[in-house]
């Protein structure tokens, strides 16, 4: 059997059209990008395939152009979710794929415009499996508001976030994901629900010791995706001091209209 189907839950949750799923790809020189991909779905007619529409993924595409690694996060609103790697294989313009793809809800109904392509991924593996309760999510942010209060160390490269970003990392009824580039070169991405600002420059986490983290002083790249479908990235510097972990903010882009992609701080 294939790795997605003796996996539980996980090929069902693929198949939710709006179940939460972000994408982590790398550039050439080894900077972590990562964004909502929500259209990533099963192929359907190839084991431990999966594929996904070219819509508002500028960054990415690039990376995946450079470096076929890829990191996948899936993460159901019952908040069970699964971490995965895999490989970029190509795009394909016309074909079942493509078709499946603009007929989703998700594109079908979207104001702007249908993707350019399908993307095909193939799954390399699932690193690990987890679940996290509405409890353990208050508790977590909660920690992480005390650390936010206590304040973090300032650096002269730390950017100063624009107000707009600063208040929806603030919500704690959001999705937000850490990513970094594993060990083995292949883009790691975790569910970060606790991040929320430090003061301007710097975003803070209770990092979970049961989730695979980042080493200290790695570049890391992290996203929200909320429920008005707003979605920021920030990328920046990882510490940790005990169970904190410290971003100092670099880098912030918009993830959806009028701006995908664009650089806003």
């Amino acid at each position: 059997m294939s790795i997605l189907e003796v996996t539980t839950g996980l090929l069902d949750a693929l198949r939710g059209e709006m179940t939460p799923k972000f994408l982590a790809t790398r550039s050439a020189a080894g900077v972590p990008n990562v964004v909502p991909c929500v259209s990533i779905m099963p192929a359907g007619d190839q084991p431990d395939t999966v594929i996904f529409g070219n819509f508002l993924l500028r960054k990415s595409i690039r990376n995946l152009k450079e470096d076929a690694r890829v990191g996948i996060l899936v993460i159901t609103p019952e908040l069970r979710g699964w971490i995965l790697t895999g490989d970029f294989v190509e795009f394909q313009r016309t074909g079942p794929y493509v078709d499946r793809q603009m007929s989703s809800s998700l594109l079908r109904y979207n104001a702007y415009t249908g993707i350019r392509d399908a993307g095909i991924m193939r799954v390399r593996s699932v690193v690990t499996s987890f679940e996290i309760s509405k409890m353990q999510v208050a508790k977590d942010y909660a920690l992480a508001r005390a650390a936010a209060l206590v304040g973090a160390g300032r650096s002269e490269k730390c950017t100063v976030m624009p107000l707009a970003v600063q208040r929806e990392f603030e919500k704690m009824a959001a999705v937000k994901v850490l990513a970094w580039i594993g060990e083995n070169g292949y883009p790691q991405v975790v569910p970060a629900l606790s991040l929320q600002p430090a003061g301007v420059e710097t975003l803070v986490c209770h990092a979970d010791a049961r989730l695979p983290q980042p080493p200290p002083g790695v570049q890391v790249a992290t996203n929200i995706l909320t429920f008005e479908a707003i979605s920021y990235q920030a990328k920046g510097k990882w510490a940790k001091r005990g169970n904190t972990g410290t971003i100092q903010v670099q880098e912030v882009y918009a993830g959806g209209p009028p701006l995908p992609g664009g650089r806003v701080a």
